[in-house]
């Protein structure tokens, strides 16, 4: 059972996504990372301060109703900085939902997280995928749900085995990235970016648009 007072910090969540991991999938980015790798893609959520706190029993209940996704991937931040509390989440959403696959990102190695923590390796158990080692820029790469060549597609269970077994022999291209319009009309996005400085890019040319605000406060 989930213990009631078990806390994420959450950078932000997306309840469909087809660009992080097999099949349609919702996505948590937690707050939080001790790396600092140069190009992060998503840098804003390396400090440990900011985010919103999210008890594990009602974040559970909400991805438990995401009927239309197979599953979760965590992502960050880094998710083997709060493992404990994600192990809870995924056994809680699987209380309900047996079938629910999860998939995470991590700077660590799988080796190294194998020698982790309990909260670690409790996390680790529960996986079905995970992309392991961190983002260098020097070997950027438009794989499949990697950023740089030297992370790591590793199918945990037999769950996605055939499917990592494919995508690593014939397969091995960008998935792409999303973009996603809030109930506020907010635009965000998601995925691996297939070129190195993307995000810059691509998020001048939104806020070019109008469509995502300026630093300064500016529109267009």
């Amino acid at each position: 059972m989930t213990a009631p007072g078990t806390l994420l910090s959450v950078a932000r969540t997306l309840d469909r996504c087809t660009v992080l991991g097999p099949g349609p999938r919702a996505v948590v980015w937690v707050q939080g990372c001790p790396l600092r790798c140069a190009g992060c893609v998503a840098a804003e959520t390396l400090p440990f301060e900011g985010g919103t706190t999210v008890p594990v029993p009602e974040l559970a209940r909400h991805l438990g109703a995401l009927t239309e996704v197979e599953g979760v991937t965590l992502s960050g931040g880094e998710p083997f900085t709060q493992a404990e509390a994600l192990a809870e989440l995924l056994d809680a959403v699987r209380e309900e939902r047996p079938g629910f696959t999860a998939m995470a990102y991590s700077g660590f190695r799988h080796e190294r997280l194998r020698r982790g923590t309990p909260g670690q390796r409790a996390l680790l158990d529960r996986l079905d995928l995970l992309v392991d080692g961190p983002y260098v820029a020097a070997r950027h790469a438009a794989l499949r749900w990697r950023g740089s060549s030297n992370q790591r597609l590793l199918a945990l269970t037999g769950r996605y085995a055939e499917e990592v077994a494919r995508v690593l022999a014939e397969d091995d291209t960008t998935a792409g990235v999303e973009l996603s319009v809030g109930a506020d009309g907010s635009f965000s996005w998601a995925g691996v970016p297939p070129v190195p400085g993307f995000r810059e890019g691509f998020e001048e040319q939104l806020m070019a648009r109008g469509l995502l605000p300026r630093p300064d406060g500016r529109k267009g």
